[in-house]
């Protein structure tokens, strides 16, 4: 099929063989620790050494280079990554390249410095709402204008939480009942990214027990994972303003969502 383009699975395959060999070619045997016989004609390590190092066959381990049809188990991709020295990043491609959800990574603190980044880029947003949590919805940083206008809580405390139990958020959405279930159907969507992180369970048992709604659209199992959603919000003078709140996840920190609440008229003045 002269000028096509290439059948998916066949770029897969080699997607699989350019990065294992790459990762082999970047190894020594003094890196990890075998003994070195006779004279290597190529660099890095040879396959038969990385299946030594993994525990797996010669041959399985060069089917998997090759990208053949074969059952790649995580604990034998873990057993991989580890003979190749993989990094979380490289681990987490090696998962997808075979067609694999990689496992769940701890929710780890945001570092300080980009949290005072942060801070930066939602005073900046400044008269409009901005605020950044965590995976569990934990908030970061908060501007005023978030705290004012629709309730967010000071960092350290959780917005879904909030949101549901605190009766100054209800206050804030002429539509509550709306923006509430396309929250609640977001976070199912987002937590499901991470479902072996037994923290979504424990929110959502304790969360349920103290809002009757959440439980219910929790047991409904609606998902929405929009970036962005219209709502109408009550400003402390009264006046509605419909506004556009999107969420856009940071580059390199997938545990952070930035929240930017952006009106479709000017917003009034705070007094």
């Amino acid at each position: 099929m002269s000028g096509g383009a290439q059948p998916v699975e066949e770029t897969r395959r080699d997607m699989i063989r350019h990065f294992l060999r790459s990762r082999r070619a970047a190894l020594t045997p003094e890196i990890v620790g075998l003994p070195v016989y006779g004279r290597r004609g190529t660099p890095g390590l040879r396959r038969e050494e990385v299946a030594l190092l993994a525990g797996v066959s010669v041959s399985w381990y060069t089917w998997l280079e090759q990208g053949r049809d074969i059952k790649v188990s995580a604990q034998v991709l873990e057993a991989v990554s580890a003979a190749l020295r993989l990094d979380d990043v490289e681990r987490a491609h090696l998962y997808r390249l075979t067609g694999n959800s990689p496992p769940s990574a701890p929710a780890d603190g945001a570092p300080e410095r980009l949290v005072e980044r942060l801070d930066e880029i939602v005073d900046g947003w400044l008269p409009t709402p901005a605020f950044v949590t965590d995976r569990y919805w934990n908030v970061l940083v908060v501007n005023e204008a978030a705290v004012s206008v629709l309730d967010v809580p000071e960092p350290g405390r959780n917005h879904l939480f909030a949101f549901f139990l605190d009766p100054g958020a209800r206050e804030r959405y002429v539509r509550w009942t709306d923006a509430a279930r396309h929250l609640g159907a977001r976070f199912r969507a987002e937590s499901a990214r991470w479902p072996d992180d037994r923290e979504f369970d424990r929110m959502v048992g304790e969360l349920a027990l103290a809002s009757p709604l959440f439980d219910r659209m929790q047991r409904e199992h609606d998902v929405g994972a929009q970036a962005a959603a219209v709502v109408e919000i009550r400003f402390p003078d009264g006046r509605a303003v419909s506004c556009e709140h999107t969420t856009l996840l940071l580059a390199g920190n997938p545990d952070l969502r930035l929240n930017l609440l952006i009106p479709f008229e000017q917003p009034p003045e705070p007094d």
